[in-house]
Order: C-alpha cells, then sequence, then structure tokens
C-alpha cells in the first residue's frame, strides 16, 4: 500500500525529527546521528523513505543531506503545527475548559509561539494572594505591560510599589474595574498617574480575560472558563516567542482603549 506523505512524516519520529533538523541547514550523516542521538542502522532506512518521497536529496561533492523544495515548504509549515499541540498537550485539560476567545483570531493560530508553560494552581493556604512567581518576577522585570477585568486588592499597592522602582509600567483595566479602582484606592490611582513611567489605560469594551502580565522576563495569563468562572488558575512562560506574542496581545487591547491622564478629567467623561 502506497505510503501517504502525512504517514511519512508523522508516523516515524526520526522522519519529522529529521526533516526539522535539515530545515535550518544540511548536514552530514555525522552531525544528523549525533543531534538525533540514533546509528546509521536505524537512520539509514527512514533517509531512505524521505529521499524515495522527493523530500530530501543527498548532495554527493559535499556529502550533505539537505530538503527538497517540497521538503522545506513542508518542513517550514510543520513547526507552527508541533509548537502548538505543545503548547495545548502539556496542559490539555486546562486549555480544553478555557474560553479563548479573549484571543484575537491572528494570535489564536499562533498559540504554539506560548512554548513551554506552567500551569499554576491554586493554593490553599493562600487563595486569595496572587502568586509568588508572578509577584517577584515582576519586581525583577524591567518593563511590564497588564491586561485586568477583575479587580483584585493587592494590585494597587503592587503596581505602584513596582512604578517606584523606575520599571515602565502599563496597565490596561476595564471601565467597572478602574471605578472600583478609582473609588476604593484614590491616592494610589493619583499617585500613579503622576509617575512618568507609568500609564492607566481604560479599555473601551469588554476584555474576556481575566488577566496577563507581559514583562521582559515572562508571560503570564489567566482565562475565565467556558462558564465564565475565574477559578484562580493561571499559565506562565519564559519563552521568548511568548513574550512577542504577548506583546502583540497587549498591543490588540491599547489599540481599543483610552489613556487615563487625569483621574477628575476621566471621572467626567465617564
Amino acid at each position: 500500500m502506497k505510503q501517504s506523505l502525512l504517514d511519512v512524516i508523522f508516523l516515524s519520529d526520526k522522519r519529522k525529527k529529521l526533516l526539522l533538523l535539515l530545515n535550518d541547514n544540511p548536514k552530514n550523516i555525522d552531525y544528523i546521528k549525533t543531534s538525533l542521538n540514533v546509528t546509521s542502522t536505524s537512520i539509514m532506512p527512514q533517509i531512505k523513505i524521505l529521499k524515495e518521497k522527493q523530500l530530501i536529496n543527498y548532495e554527493h561533492d559535499t556529502e550533505l543531506y539537505k530538503l527538497s523544495d517540497i521538503g522545506k515548504i513542508i518542513a517550514e509549515n510543520m513547526q507552527p503545527l508541533l509548537d502548538t499541540v505543545n503548547v495545548f498537550e502539556e496542559n490539555l485539560e486546562y486549555w480544553a475548559s478555557r474560553d479563548l476567545s479573549a484571543i484575537p483570531d491572528h494570535l489564536l493560530k499562533r498559540i504554539g509561539e506560548l512554548g513551554h508553560c506552567t500551569l499554576i494552581q491554586p493554593d490553599l493556604n493562600h487563595m486569595f494572594e496572587l502568586p509568588r512567581e508572578v509577584i517577584d518576577n515582576m519586581y525583577k522585570s524591567n518593563n511590564i505591560m497588564a491586561i485586568s477585568s477583575c479587580f483584585h486588592p493587592s494590585y494597587p499597592t503592587l503596581f505602584l510599589e513596582i512604578a517606584k522602582k523606575g520599571t515602565d509600567i502599563s496597565i490596561i483595566l476595564t471601565e467597572s474595574t478602574f471605578e472600583k479602582l478609582k473609588n476604593e484606592f484614590r491616592e494610589n490611582t493619583e499617585e500613579f498617574l503622576k509617575m512618568s513611567n507609568a500609564k492607566l489605560h481604560i479599555s473601551n469594551g469588554n476584555i474576556k480575560l481575566t488577566a496577563a502580565a507581559i514583562t521582559d522576563r515572562f508571560v503570564f495569563l489567566c482565562f475565565f472558563d467556558k462558564d465564565q468562572r475565574f477559578d484562580l488558575q493561571y499559565i506562565m512562560s519564559f519563552d521568548e516567542s511568548a513574550l512577542k506574542w504577548g506583546g502583540e496581545l497587549f498591543q490588540y487591547y491599547i489599540n481599543q482603549s483610552t489613556p487615563v491622564t487625569n483621574l477628575l478629567k476621566v471621572q467626567k467623561e465617564l
């Protein structure tokens, strides 16, 4: 029976890894064996199959294996799919229970860029405290972009203290969250707004994301579940690609928000 290209690529872990390895540049057999931790006996049959399917070529003069034009196109499209599968597979139950409508389509298609994600679950002894991992890394960050549709009593003090350290910080809140902040922590809010490195925005629409923080160190995401409940579960990633992805998510929301420059002026407009 004739093997389909999908079977050739995905039914063998060695073939899949070899295609991704050659996507960087051509390699000789010794490099392939070392990188994939395989023997000649185990990898040569797989190379033969990929050559027969016109996915790789062998250059006799350089003794290098390289991707064919078809192989190059396939390998370049494989990585995003595998990255996406890896993100979901690491914490499948979490992602399956989340409302992901807070992520715009162009970023949802690239969710694999979040890379390795750690699931932070609620500590029963500290149910109403922000995760220690998040707070510690915020204090170590040089810039912070935050989004929130829910009010947490730790926010006013935390963000003001971080701003006082000289950290560049920009926050997007829903109108209701801003109202609570303004009414219950007015002095903190006024002091925050006077700082040149601190910026506050009010979303012009609904933010379906519970909370997010994107810094030069990490990305922290908290989604409502499919019943729009907040269950104190968070996703955190330190991958470079996640920082870029998170920055684009923040930009998406800031494009739909209004800056707050003066508390009294905003108070009259709202």
